[in-house]
């Protein structure tokens, strides 16, 4: 079986050794190339054509984001993984790089001091990833992910599930959850929806600081309100609540309407948020009156609440495999039969306008006309 070829972009000797090392342990992954910075990174991936490149952000002559943008320039698709600091610094950067193509990020060993502490840090983050976003020849997406010797197990085909009925009410929230590639699937919904006439409640798996400039950025990109959620919130018509980074959001039913609850529960599919959290409270909070969407992500966080939304009559969307960067998340509902539609994208907006706007999706289908 063909190995997966990475190049690693980075001006510290000391992480290019880090993670060339630990990248060469794994039978699966071969490290074609290294790079001192953004420029020759460039250079080495369009001549070795790797498979995948990591790349860090802070490099001199080139840094990662002008890199990344230059390599979708020349044409070139293969995925990115940045390094990225947890800092306020270095979650816009990352967000930067995220919208100039980059496909995901890990956080940059803090220990560099103490290189096998260092090396089991990475490792924890990076080879997962890796072997998400790029498949290996000859096996199956489930295969690659599992353990050695594991006994490789088919996926099932997608099945569609039987419509819900339309709640007599109408709907009364939408929960999204997103992983992998979510940030720009998010903007890229958030773009073709107006301000809806329900609350959105969403979990995007990223840690703390970043949250909040993801939530800071979408918020100054669209014509409605979005934010990072705070504990006690009261979740009104047309704004977006965004789960802070090492918190679960839940969505609580009190006396005046709906509202947050944080916690730190412990973290469900290794994901503090996690989808699954947010979606069963949902469930609580509103029954059948709840439409959930679940986009682009690793592993299966989402499957569980989704289960538990249409028990209780609700409705769930799922992202289909060509638009998405993996096909974890949303593959686990389409696959467990729990999905209604399963759709590219830039069809979900219109789709969610259809469920909870009705007379908005009317009028655009006339051109604006009554």
């Amino acid at each position: 079986m063909t190995r997966i070829r990475v190049l690693v972009v980075d001006d510290s000797v000391v992480i290019r050794k880090i993670v060339s090392d630990l990248l060469a342990e794994d039978p699966d992954i071969e490290v074609i190339g290294t790079a001192v910075n953004g420029r020759a990174g460039v250079q080495k991936a369009a001549l070795l054509k790797p498979d995948l490149v990591t790349m860090d952000i802070e490099m001199p002559e080139m840094n990662g984001i002008e890199a990344v943008r230059e390599l979708r320039a020349q044409g070139l698709r293969m995925p990115i993984i940045m390094f990225s600091t947890l800092t306020e610094r270095g979650a816009v950067a990352t967000l930067d790089a995220l919208a100039a193509g980059a496909s995901d990020y890990v956080p940059k060993p803090a220990n560099v001091g103490s290189v096998g502490k260092s090396m089991e840090q990475v490792r924890e983050a990076l080879i997962p990833r890796i072997k998400s976003l790029v498949p290996l020849r000859g096996g199956s997406l489930a295969a690659k992910a599992a353990p050695a010797g594991a006994p490789v197990v088919k996926t099932p085909p997608p099945v569609l599930r039987a419509p819900a009925v339309r709640p007599a009410g109408g709907h009364k929230l939408l929960v999204v959850g997103s992983s992998t590639g979510g940030p720009e699937a998010l903007a890229t919904l958030f773009g073709t929806l107006p301000s809806l006439p329900v609350p959105v409640a969403v979990v995007q798996h990223m840690p703390p600081l970043f949250t909040k400039q993801f939530a800071a950025r979408l918020d100054r990109q669209f014509g409605f309100q979005v934010v990072e959620a705070e504990d006690g919130q009261t979740m009104g018509p047309g704004q977006v609540f965004i789960a802070p980074g090492d918190y679960h959001l839940e969505v609580v039913a009190g006396p005046r309407g709906l509202y947050t609850k944080l916690t730190q529960a412990p973290p469900e599919n290794y994901c503090r948020p996690a989808v699954d959290v947010l979606f069963r409270s949902a469930v609580a909070a509103v029954g059948s009156s709840l439409l959930g969407v679940v986009l682009t992500g690793m592993g299966s966080d989402g499957a569980v609440g989704s289960r538990a939304i249409v028990d209780r009559g609700g409705s769930v969307l799922a992202q289909d495999q060509a638009t998405s960067v993996v096909w974890g998340m949303p593959g686990a509902v389409a696959t467990a039969g729990l999905a209604e539609q399963i759709l590219p994208l830039d069809a979900i907006g219109p789709e969610i306008i259809r469920r909870l706007a009705p007379q908005q999706a009317a009028l655009a289908a006339t051109g604006g006309r009554p």
